[in-house]
């Protein structure tokens, strides 16, 4: 396990997967890993952003610190509240808020 910020932990009798966490450990996405070889495991590992050091030792280029596997969402610039106090909510179309 050389990548940085991957954790290879065995549960016997659970199938294989990928779990993302956001940067606050919340599950984004669990990918199935049990019909890949180890190369497209390799392959997907790199594709998501994952830093691969040369030695367990080496140190982790800055731009990867807080990689990966995405980067955060950019968060709007707080809105003033409406007259009645409250914020209006305010979507794109195509937009999904809860992401």
């Amino acid at each position: 396990p050389l990548s940085h910020n991957l954790e290879m932990k065995h549960l016997p009798g659970a199938d294989p997967e990928l779990v993302l966490l956001s940067h606050r450990y919340e599950e984004l996405e669990r990918i199935p890993l049990s019909d890949m070889t180890r190369e497209e495991i390799n392959q997907l590992v790199q594709e998501l952003g994952f830093y691969r050091k040369e030695t367990p030792d080496a140190p982790v280029p800055e731009e990867f610190q807080f990689a990966p596997a995405r980067p955060l969402p950019t968060l709007p610039p707080p809105q003033a509240p409406a007259a009645d106090g409250k914020t209006p909510l305010k979507h794109d179309e195509g937009e999904h808020p809860e992401l």
